[in-house]
């Protein structure tokens, strides 16, 4: 027998394969509570009893979507366990935490009871506005906030609606719902990101200790994410060339692929090259690690970070500020944003477009080009009496 529990849900299933008398292979998949049995071991033993007797009866398996009776189409309890496996097969490790928090925190809660074909538009709406009455939980809350009562943002309800409309598309494509109901996004306003200007990095360099200057330094030269320096090793890092190849990231202490999936390239500065040549050590493979060759963590980068900021007199940031800083630093040097947009490793242009209001110049260049035109072609011209003509003087 297959069946097997989810811990995460409390839910029994079975799932198995099947060779059927025409030498054709189904799989057969299903919990006990669509039979009637009872949510156990036992009660999926027996379901998956009466699946296979099924199918060696008939020859066939019923594709879901023809089914009729509304035991046949799983709850979203149920099916929430399918939906986790199947984002382990394409998804980093990251995406499936984060779905899974989703899940047992918004999803199965409120909607867990239903049918996956009773997930409605209207069902949908009303998922919706309560979740934009649900107040952020403590763990979520930053200790900073201005309003420590306060709801969840467009941002965050966006992201559970889209782990929502997943699943369900999952369903369709597997056949156990007929289609996907349309779902409406909150309207979300981009909000202003934080940066250090020229003086406050050099500043931040100055204030940092020892090998931590060094980790500061790269931060803002190279627009690396904090979990990309964390995870640095000495082999990506070409000091002869003058460049380093983005090729690991560190989330939750699991060292995985950049943010994007695929490696990049970042040259490097004489002023970089010069704090890495001296940085260089011995502990072991990773650039930035504690005396014992092991990779820091998140919580220790934070105090140094935070000692610097107050030692040059700035304001407490993230490291992730520093990643702003580069970016910001770029444009209003007249970067193309096509360039910041590799050099960061962002997937879309549009990520890119938040740092484009930094360089006006830019967009005063490309009007500037029209003067040029004209002047190719003899000269300004006036419009007299609906015609263009050439300057009268």
């Amino acid at each position: 027998m297959s069946a097997r529990r989810d811990k995460r849900w409390n839910t029994w299933f079975y799932r198995t394969q099947l060779r059927t008398g025409v030498g054709r292979t189904v799989r057969i998949f299903g919990v006990p509570t669509r039979d009637g049995l009872p949510n156990t071991r036992a009660g999926a033993e027996e379901a998956e009893r009466r699946a296979i007797a099924r199918v060696y009866n008939t020859g066939e398996v019923k594709k879901p979507s023809l089914l009729t009776k509304e035991t046949e189409v799983p709850k979203v309890r149920e099916f929430a366990s399918v939906f986790v496996d199947a984002s382990r097969v394409q998804n980093k490790r990251s995406s499936v935490e984060s779905k899974e928090t989703m899940l047992r925190t918004h999803i199965v809660p409120r909607l867990g009871d239903l049918r996956l074909d009773q997930v409605t538009y209207a069902v949908i709406e009303d998922f919706k506005l309560a979740l934009s009455r649900t107040p952020i939980a403590n763990a979520e809350r930053r200790s900073d906030a201005p309003n420590p009562v306060r709801n969840l943002s467009p941002k965050t309800i966006n992201n559970v609606l889209t782990c929502l409309r997943r699943m369900l598309v999952i369903a369709r494509k597997r056949g156990l719902i007929a289609a996907v109901p349309e779902v409406e996004w909150l309207k979300t306003e981009r909000g202003d990101f934080d940066f250090l200007d020229f003086e406050e990095a050099d500043r931040l360099v100055a204030g940092a200790d020892g090998e931590w200057r060094t980790m500061v330094l790269v931060a803002l030269r190279t627009g690396m994410r904090q979990g990309e320096v964390l995870a640095l090793r000495w082999q990506d890092v070409d000091l002869v060339a003058g460049r380093i190849l983005v090729r690991q990231n560190v989330v939750g202490g699991h060292i995985g692929t950049p943010k994007s999936g695929k490696p990049r390239e970042i040259p490097l500065g004489d002023d970089v090259r010069a704090a890495l040549k001296a940085h260089r050590h011995l502990r072991g493979p990773l650039v930035f690690c504690d005396m014992s060759g092991n990779m820091l963590t998140r919580g220790e980068a934070k105090g140094p970070l935070w000692k610097a900021c107050k030692k040059a007199g700035l304001r407490l940031i993230g490291w992730h500020i520093l990643r702003h800083a580069f970016a910001s630093h770029l444009v209003m040097r007249g970067a193309p944003l096509k360039a910041v947009q590799e050099l960061l490793g962002h997937s879309t242009i549009q990520m890119t477009m938040r740092y484009a209001h930094l360089g006006p110049e830019i967009v005063r260049d490309a009007v500037k080009l029209l003067d040029a035109g004209a002047a190719q072609v003899g000269g300004p011209t006036w419009q007299r009496n609906g015609r263009v003509t050439e300057n009268p003087s």
